[in-house]
């Protein structure tokens, strides 16, 4: 395993123009690889079909639509949306550098006329397990707020699916360390003996992240009804890829994953359908350019609700 160094602090803009960085595509034709941030308003598969067959990406990222019927999809019988997503991943594989990563992030689909729900992590990962990719962490991400369930217990995870191409793989640990739970723990014997036993930037994330889920209220909440959170991407773009490295999302939506790339100077390359989360996320990533960006990072704590006056009955 490769561990490299990568800055953990968010670049405040980038210098110059912001309309030679960011460039809006309305087909697939129109691609230039030399392209540092791009979004083409068009289907993911004819945008991987144009691509040249050699590794470009450090890392795939994306939430792919879970075939609920959500305004953004067709919904299709599952063994049709599993080949439809099999179909995608197998193209992407062929651009995946030996070095670089694919992260899936996933839920339930949900037989309503049954109330089963099937978990998508299970039905994907053979999918990738047959292409030669090796599974690295089932990811839960953990969020605090959603619909509450009469006949079954209500759900608040989804999970990430992070899958390397090799063995020679980028993992910058450092950068996305959080708080230790207590790090004024020090060594009782041994040479190290009173001095202290952790890492002074912070302990490893582990493999459940609580990360909020965008809501009405969310700082980043715009016109996508299921939007991804920049900080849940931030993490993973920091983890696993270097500044100047290429990040792409085959499911781009309003571009949460362009945000937190050009946030940490990476490059971004992203797809999407629809024109008008096409045009929110340009504007957001233009934002993220020129340090404007409103998001909520990664590491920030999670709000303590027992601070809110509704905590509490006031009867």
């Amino acid at each position: 395993m490769v561990q490299t160094d990568a800055q953990k602090k968010p670049r405040k803009s980038h210098e110059g123009n912001v309309r030679s960085y960011l460039n809006i595509f309305n087909a697939a034709t129109l691609f230039d690889i030399d392209t540092e941030y791009g979004l083409w308003n068009c289907d993911v598969n004819d945008f991987l079909d144009l691509l040249p067959k050699t590794p470009l990406i450090d890392l795939a990222v994306t939430s792919p639509p879970y075939n609920l019927g959500k305004e953004y999809e067709e919904k299709l019988d599952l063994d049709s949306y599993i080949d439809q997503q099999r179909n995608i991943i197998n193209k992407i594989s062929k651009n995946i550098k030996e070095t670089g990563s694919i992260c899936w992030q996933v839920g339930n689909y949900v037989e309503k006329n049954k109330g089963s729900i099937t978990p998508l992590d299970i039905l994907l990962h053979p999918i990738f397990i047959d292409l030669g990719f090796i599974l690295r962490n089932r990811i839960i991400w953990r969020y605090g707020h959603g619909l509450h369930s009469k006949l079954r217990f209500s759900g608040r995870y989804e999970t990430v699916l992070w899958y390397t191409k090799g063995d020679s793989y980028k993992f910058n640990l450092d950068a996305v360390r959080i708080p230790a739970k207590y790090p004024g723990k020090r060594h009782y014997k041994g040479p190290n003996k009173g001095n202290y036993s952790g890492h002074p930037d912070g302990k490893n994330p582990e493999d459940v992240w609580d990360i909020p889920n965008v809501k009405s209220n969310h700082v980043e909440k715009t016109n996508h009804p299921c939007q991804f959170p920049v900080g849940l991407i931030e993490r993973l773009i920091l983890a696993l890829t270097d500044v100047g490295d290429l990040v792409f999302d085959p499911f781009t939506g309003v571009g949460s994953s362009g945000v937190a790339a050009a946030i940490h100077k990476r490059r971004f390359w992203g797809t999407e359908l629809v024109p008008t989360y096409v045009e929110t996320g340009a504007q957001r990533i233009r934002d993220a350019l020129l340090g404007k960006a409103r998001y909520r990072p990664h590491d920030e704590p999670i709000y303590d609700y027992k601070k809110s006056s509704l905590s509490r009955r006031s009867d």
